[in-house]
């Protein structure tokens, strides 16, 4: 049987893990066992987090066009419920961002779907 040497193979594989945990703490940016373990928590954590900012950005959009249309008598659910059945088909992330750097825009939507 012929002799397989992986040395070379086996350090860099160590090297690669260990340049993932670039910057943690105690063993586990230097520690091989420690470092695996981190590293696939870390990316459990990231795809988590991920799917967080969604669902935190619309939460921060759905806040922010709620404050914006109060001043005229609507609320949040009233306000998106006349969009839809005026067929006016924007986004929140674009309805939030009319909210806070054009009101007057935002203001002639509404005027639209009264």
């Amino acid at each position: 049987m012929v002799r397989v040497k992986r040395g070379r193979v086996r350090a860099q594989k160590r090297k690669r893990f260990l340049k993932l945990t670039k910057g943690y703490r105690w063993g586990r940016k230097n520690k091989i066992k420690l470092a695996k373990t981190a590293i696939l928590k870390a990316g459990q954590h990231a795809f988590r987090g991920r799917k967080e900012k969604k669902r935190n950005f619309r939460r921060l959009w759905q806040i922010q066009i709620n404050a914006a249309v109060r001043p005229f008598g609507l609320s949040y659910s009233k306000f998106i419920d006349k969009l839809k059945k005026t067929k006016i088909e924007l986004n929140r992330k674009m309805l939030a961002d009319l909210a806070n750097n054009e009101p007057r825009v935002l203001a002639k939507i509404i005027e639209k779907i009264k």
